[in-house]
């Protein structure tokens, strides 16, 4: 039996084990990903567009979808401890919404109390010194059960809450749509579709 490092040795001294890596190589697809050795999914990601972007468009989809809708306390609800008024435009929901679904996809796996730590800010304590405030975590659950119900998100163990796999898809398309018409505009953008 060979130990670790005769076994690594001769993995690569032969040339029959490695022979298949130029040709994959060759053909993998040029994406955003070239400095890793696997093929990244050739969809576009959500870190690809910019959320300026991103999440007005998915706003729209989420209220043509009717896969969330503000509930009636929600004109008057704050956001957090740390603002001093309600939010004043009138589709603020569906625009935090998007932005939760957006974060849980990029973390991965994430809870009510870390989202809540997300859309959380400074509060303003007259003379005396700031302290960080978490976000409103009412509207953060209501949002997240809303889009659990809507097939958007997902359980994840004890963990908190992932991308289902049709929350997953319609970022990718969005991302892809709003890569193409960036490119439209841009063409150096074109390589990365």
């Amino acid at each position: 039996m060979l130990r670790p490092a005769e076994r690594s040795r001769s993995a690569r001294s032969d040339p029959s084990r490695n022979a298949g890596f130029e040709e994959r190589d060759a053909q993998l697809p040029l994406t955003l990903n070239t400095r890793a050795r696997w093929a990244r999914h050739l969809m576009t990601h959500p870190n690809d567009v910019p959320p300026s972007a991103l999440l007005p468009k998915l706003a729209t989809e989420l209220r043509t979808r009717n896969a969330v809708a503000p509930p009636p306390w929600a004109t008057f609800a704050k956001t957090g401890v740390h603002k001093q008024r309600a939010p004043t435009q009138t589709d603020w929901w569906y625009l935090r919404s998007a932005s939760v679904l957006r974060k849980i996809y990029l973390k991965g796996y994430v809870g009510i109390e870390r989202l809540s730590a997300e859309y959380g800010g400074k509060r303003d304590r007259g003379s005396a010194p700031y302290h960080a405030r978490t976000g409103s975590r009412s509207v953060l659950r209501e949002i997240v059960h809303q889009l659990e119900k809507a097939g958007l998100v997902q359980p994840y163990k004890t963990k908190g809450r992932r991308v289902s796999p049709e929350g997953q898809k319609l970022l990718d398309t969005l991302s892809r749509d709003i890569l193409k018409g960036m490119a439209a505009e841009r063409p150096e953008l074109a390589k990365y579709l």
